[in-house]
Parts: structure tokens; sequence; C-alpha cells
């Protein structure tokens, strides 16, 4: 499915018949109307995360549906194409997100959209669809299997700025935070070319301590150009040396942390903390409700805690995938191999190395 007919029914569904459209919500003004109307819709459901998905590594989006073509859309599951000769073609709900809610109009309808799915991933002989809810779960009869569990925080910045700094755990939030005004850390915040370089660069050298190449610099500026003023870049400086920097998106009365990186020779001075502590002074004052410190490996209980730590609220999120067998498939560990060679590659090297695998992962 390379071009998009969305006057085509996919399928007849239910007890009732329920038909399925296929949309394109990229140049369909239905789904960005849908998009903004729901609550329960993120940064990862808009037309510009999509763009910056496709400009980057070519996926498709699609969107289902119930409503008929010319109609308002009252419901749309999100789903781009990922194909590749080195991990499989398959269907995700959507490629780079922590998460991405099916936009259901009542529960037992999702249970439709997972069925022509399914159906699609079988016709077209392809590996597996997953999605990646946080409340919206099939039911038994669908056939999905969780494929990966993490924690998700999110910290509600309705409280006082006050109530929020006490909140933070004394020893390893608020004395940082402390520590990083004693030093006189100069910050910035912003999206122009020169806090992208320092944000990137730092970005490389945590990735190679995790073992693992960086994402292409080419997503980061797409994003940039795509999430215009919504994308924030905020840097951390020890005189005119960038120690730490964060990447949020915004979204409604919703602060995303989506990337973090800095220097581990300077990560005593408390660079990070000062920078989320920042970013939450900031979202609060524009009037923002929630912010959404995204998804952590479960076995990585490091980031756990530091989480735990701003007073954020945890739970499971489970990615579900049809069919059940492949839920053990994990294309990230395409960069297993990856990890022989990142601790003592060059530079030059590590990037292209993340040009080259990262979009087989999505």
């Amino acid at each position: 499915m390379s071009v998009v007919d969305e006057h085509r029914c996919c399928l007849d569904l239910g007890k009732h018949g329920m038909k399925v459209f296929e949309i394109d919500p990229l140049h369909d003004p239905r789904w960005k109307a849908l998009v903004e109307r729901r609550s329960d819709s993120s940064v990862f459901h808009r037309v510009e995360w999509l763009n910056a998905l496709k400009s980057s590594y070519d996926y498709i989006p699609v969107a289902l549906s119930t409503s008929p073509p010319g109609s308002p859309l009252e419901d749309g599951l999100l789903f781009c194409e990922v194909r590749s000769v080195l991990t499989g073609n398959r269907f995700v709900s959507v490629p780079f997100a922590d998460h991405c809610e099916p936009l259901m109009s009542h529960p037992g309808q999702i249970n439709s959209f997972v069925a022509s799915l399914a159906q699609r991933t079988d016709q077209k002989h392809w590996k597996y669809f997953e999605i990646r809810p946080i409340e919206c779960i099939p039911g038994p009869q669908s056939s999905l299997g969780i494929c990966n569990t993490y924690y998700f925080h999110r910290l509600d910045l309705r409280p006082s700025e006050h109530v929020l700094f006490k909140n933070l755990q004394k020893d390893s939030i608020q004395r940082k935070i402390r520590r990083a005004e004693r030093e006189s850390l100069r910050y910035e915040k912003g999206s122009s070319d020169r806090l992208l370089g320092y944000f990137y660069k730092l970005f490389i050298a945590t990735r190679r301590k995790h073992g693992l190449p960086p994402q292409p610099l080419k997503w980061f500026r797409n994003l940039v150009t795509c999430m215009g003023i919504d994308l924030e870049i905020r840097v951390a400086f020890k005189g005119e040396t960038p120690v730490a920097s964060i990447l949020t998106l915004s979204n409604k009365k919703t602060l995303v942390y989506k990337y973090g990186c800095s220097d581990s020779q300077f990560n005593n001075l408390g660079g990070t903390p000062l920078l989320f502590w920042k970013a939450i002074q900031e979202a609060k004052a524009n009037g923002m409700e929630e912010l959404d410190l995204g998804r952590s490996d479960i076995d990585n209980p490091g980031l756990v805690t530091f989480k735990d730590r701003w007073g954020a609220k945890r739970s499971n999120l489970n990615y579900l995938r049809y069919p059940f067998r492949t839920a053990a498939f994990k294309p990230e560990g395409l960069m297993k191999y990856a990890k022989r060679i990142v601790s003592i590659a060059p530079e030059r090297s590590l990037v292209a190395l993340g040009n080259l695998l990262y979009r087989h992962i999505g």
C-alpha cells in the first residue's frame, strides 16, 4: 500500500457491519481537526510529527476511521508503514513515539480496527502490526500479545511551584539544582542551528556511553522544521562549555520530554536537573498542566529512579502486537551488532552507522 485511497472501504466488521476506511493523515484536513479536538491525542498524533517521520525515514503514515469520506472524523487509529529488508515490513503506531493512543468513540471499537489491521497484515504477508496505547486496550479476542513493557512517567504541573519543588527528592534533585545555581551554570533555550549543534554533540557522546549510535542529525533537523515553536532545545553551559541538554515538545497543555544528553565529566554540576526545573517553571508560566516524561526501560533503574524523584506518577506502558508469535522479535536488536564497534568508532563513523540503521528500527 504505497498510495492511500481514502474512498475505499477496507473491511466490513462487527455485528453491525462496521466499515473501516483508510485516510491519508498528511493531506486529509479531517485528521488534523480530529487530533486538535480530542483530549486524548498527543504530539505523536500530529501531522508535524508524521511529516518529520516521512521526511527522515520515508515511513508512510495511514489512519483508519469508521467515518465515511466527506463526513467529520469521529475516530481514528494511526500507524505508519515501515518497510525494511533488515527487520521486515510492518505497521507501527507510531515509530519513535513513546505512546500513541487509538482515538476511539467507545472502548469496544478498538477491536474492529485491530481486526482490520490484522487482516491487512495477513494479506500483505507482513511481519506484524504494533500499537502503543496508554488506556485503550483491545479485548482478549483481538489476538494481540504484549511485546514490550515500559514504565511511563507523568508529572502533574497544576500544584504551585513551591509545592512542586518541595516534592522533589532532596539529595539528588533539589541539591543538584542548587549546586547548578551556585556553579553559575548558564542556560539557553531555542531551536537555532547553534543550539541543535550543541545538543547533537552531547547526544553523540551520551549514545556512545550507552553503546548505541546516535539517531541521524537529519531527524532532529526535520523535527525542528516541522514542529516549529512547539520544539525547544535547552542547553546548560559551564562557562562556554555545554554540559547538558534536553529536547522538549509542546502539545496543548502538555510538555513532552523527548531526548536528553550530557557530558558525564560535568554531571556533578547538576546541569540536567537544572534544565528540567527550568522546563517545569516555563511550562507552568505558559499554562501547561502536565509534563510527559516518556517511557523508560524497566531494566534501566537509573533512569526510572531519576524520573521517580521528580514526584512523577509511574505506570506500566504495554506495547501490543499481532501476531503474538512475533512478540519476542525486537527491531532494536539490530543495534547489538553495532555495540561491538560503537566504543571505538570515530564520531563520523558512529553518525554514519546511525544514519544507516535507524530507519530499519521504527
